[in-house]
């Protein structure tokens, strides 16, 4: 697994025997709507409430990034810019998963599209996250549980108004990440300011079921925002001050891609809030896995041969 730098604190996963350039967008599921019978049976893996899981997050303002006088655990590139430690970031309202997807989930994307993925990915108890999956593997998912939602016609009606509306599933930007996990005032784990091991599987051996650990202190009432498995994001690995009109520019070359939260493995400097790791696009690894969003579309420039469907 990769290792945390004392002087930069870049956490980086090579995959050796992905050519990255072809491979980010050539695996696409078939547009066609799920069956009614499969999509029954993956409603049976998703929360049941109004939004099956979807949490909101409401629009404002927040602190992004460290200060090494208040969090002594801070890596070099969570400061965001030489002259301030952390920067103000307002986001608009978006909706994210409660859970990590599962294997259970993720089985069933499988199984609909026959999308290939690494076969490790779909062993495991159901309910635990899923890892093994390259970015280009958690687009797919989330494209195809956009299409599978707008065809079901049990999706719960708001959810169905914001599809409508032009929200998408994707994967959170970092910023959306960061702020769904510590809030609005700065705490340095999603529960506080200390590290508890009774709020996150961490500093073990494998990954635990999604939501074993309750968290009653975290700001959205979300589940293993540290720890279990690394999260995926759509934001390209770039120094800071965060800026999201740059998340789809300069993306024809290589590129690291954004993953928030550490995993199992890690020590508690890694399952911090304002952790950022760096993973190629292509890599599949056991701790690697993602949760989704619901977020509105913006209105972005796109590089030369770049559809909004690509990175949203």
């Amino acid at each position: 697994m990769g290792t945390a730098s004392d002087t930069r604190g870049i956490l980086i996963v090579v995959a050796t025997t992905v050519a990255v350039t072809g491979l980010l967008y050539s695996q696409r599921p078939p547009s066609a709507p799920m069956p009614s019978s499969d999509m029954a049976a993956l409603s049976g893996f998703l929360p049941d409430d109004d939004l099956l899981g979807f949490v909101e997050i409401p629009a404002g303002p927040f602190r992004m990034g460290s200060d090494p006088n208040v969090d002594r655990r801070a890596y070099d590139n969570e400061r965001w810019s030489a002259s301030s430690f952390q920067g103000t970031v307002d986001l608009p309202a978006f909706y994210i998963a409660r859970y990590e997807v599962t294997i259970a989930q993720f089985r069933t994307f499988v199984e609909a599209t026959a999308f290939r993925v690494e076969p490790e990915a779909l062993e495991g108890p159901p309910d635990h996250p899923v890892g093994y999956v390259s970015w280009p593997d958690a687009l797919a998912y989330c494209r195809w549980l956009q299409t599978t939602l707008q065809e079901w016609p049990q999706t719960p009606p708001q959810l169905r108004r914001l599809l409508s509306d032009g929200w998408r599933v994707t994967l959170p930007t970092e910023a959306q990440w960061e702020k769904a996990a510590r809030g609005t005032d700065g705490r340095i784990f999603p529960w506080g300011d200390e590290p508890r091991p009774d709020r996150a599987n961490y500093q073990s051996s494998t990954t635990t079921a999604v939501g074993s650990f309750a968290c009653p202190e975290c700001p959205f009432d979300l589940s293993d925002m540290s720890g279990n498995v690394w999260e995926r994001t759509r934001s390209p690995y770039r120094p800071y001050p965060y800026d999201p009109t740059t998340d789809t520019l300069d993306l024809d070359g290589d590129a690291l891609w954004v993953m928030r939260g550490g995993s199992y493995g890690d020590p508690d400097q890694n399952i911090r809030t304002a952790i950022r790791g760096g993973a190629d696009p292509g890599a599949r690894r056991p701790f690697i896995g993602f949760r989704v969003v619901l977020t509105a579309p913006p209105v972005l420039l796109l590089p030369s041969g770049f559809g909004s469907e690509d990175v949203y």
